[in-house]
């Protein structure tokens, strides 16, 4: 049986954002225990140019929804750049999973052709839906975790590869 869209896409968000809400608490509870102020670790970037963790989270989050909804043909939510907390960015991710676990199968399955239009980096992007999905999605959702887990480590945190990939 092949795998669908829907299979391809909201379990792997569901994953990833659950995995992150482990990786966030780990994050403040390392915070507490070394007496470092939590925005030190919600500021902290691998390099000057790119985004701090933060912001990493926010995208992250961004993605899941925005392709989600996308991929269903529903209104993408809005969510404010607020978070200024460990507690407020796992509610932002449990926001998100509220939203794209209420999406039924059946909105994402067949939209593999659905034609998809984007704005990023000021450019319009134009995908059919698979393109969107495993060419520019999926990577971009990957990175920015991958970016915040590496954020983390490179401060101290200790995370292992399991934080990341979760329970098999």
């Amino acid at each position: 049986m092949p795998i669908t869209m829907y299979q391809a896409s909201v379990p792997l968000f569901v994953r990833g954002l659950t995995n992150t809400q482990g990786i966030l608490a780990k994050a403040e509870a390392h915070a507490q225990a070394h007496k470092i102020e939590p925005q030190v670790l919600l500021g902290a970037r691998l390099f000057p140019t790119m985004f701090p963790f933060t912001r990493q989270i926010q995208i992250a989050a961004d993605f899941a929804k925005g392709t989600s909804a996308r991929l269903a043909g529903i209104d993408v939510p809005k969510y404010e750049d607020t978070e200024t907390s460990f507690a407020e960015l796992s509610a932002r991710l449990d926001q998100t999973l509220q939203f794209i676990t209420q999406i039924k199968a059946a909105l994402i399955d067949g939209s593999e052709s659905r034609p998809i239009e984007i704005t990023a980096g000021g450019n319009v992007l134009k995908f059919n839906g698979l393109d969107y999905l495993l060419n520019f999605s999926l990577p971009n959702f990957n990175f920015h975790l991958t970016t915040a887990y590496g954020i983390l480590r490179h401060s101290g945190v200790e995370l292992v590869k399991r934080d990341y990939i979760g329970p098999l």
